[in-house]
């Protein structure tokens, strides 16, 4: 998706101040760099904070499983090859997917027979959201009927916060991260 020759705002290069250094610790694993979606977000520090204290990486109400997929599915959906392919070198494989689920994420069409009932429900809604930024009320329903209201509120915010991610990723032109996968 990425149509500029390089990255449209430059990412932030150390050192850093002790306020961008704080919020980058808040989200990068002790001793790994920070990822150039925040040092180029860090270019507006008040921005970086709000991101870094309002993700939805720690333990909620759904599984690991169900909110990586929810986040691939939705960064393949915007087409963000640099937010998905981070999500699948740190994540997918401590959510068990397997490489064709991996690929699959990005694929038109639900495989049933890769995803059971509950995660081709996931896959729906996102897929609903992205297309129409909303739910049916049979879409609710069947959400409805699997999940609790903490669930349900969390999978809408996941889908919605990787949306934003996605367009910020896009529009920034930024480049995959060297470790990421790539679509």
């Amino acid at each position: 998706m990425t149509t500029a020759a390089s990255p449209r705002i430059a990412p932030l290069e150390p050192p850093y101040a002790p306020g961008i250094e704080a919020d980058f610790a808040r989200v990068m694993p002790p001793g790994m760099p920070p990822l150039t979606l925040f040092r180029t977000v860090g270019r507006n520090p008040r921005v970086l904070s709000r991101m870094v204290r309002g993700g939805l990486l720690d333990p909620g109400s759904i599984g690991l499983g169900e909110r990586e997929l929810i986040i691939l599915r939705a960064c393949a959906r915007c087409g963000a090859e640099y937010e998905w392919g981070v999500h699948v070198a740190g994540f997918a494989a401590k959510a068990g997917f397997t490489p064709a689920q991996i690929a699959a994420t990005r694929a038109a069409d639900i495989d049933a027979e890769l995803w059971d009932a509950r995660q081709r429900l996931l896959l729906a809604t996102v897929d609903a959201l992205h297309e129409r930024a909303t739910l049916s009320d049979a879409e609710w329903q069947a959400l409805g009927a699997e999940f609790d209201a903490a669930q349900c509120i969390e999978i809408l915010m996941l889908a919605g916060l990787y949306h934003a991610v996605s367009l910020v990723v896009n529009a920034l032109a930024l480049e995959p991260e060297p470790f990421a996968a790539r679509f």
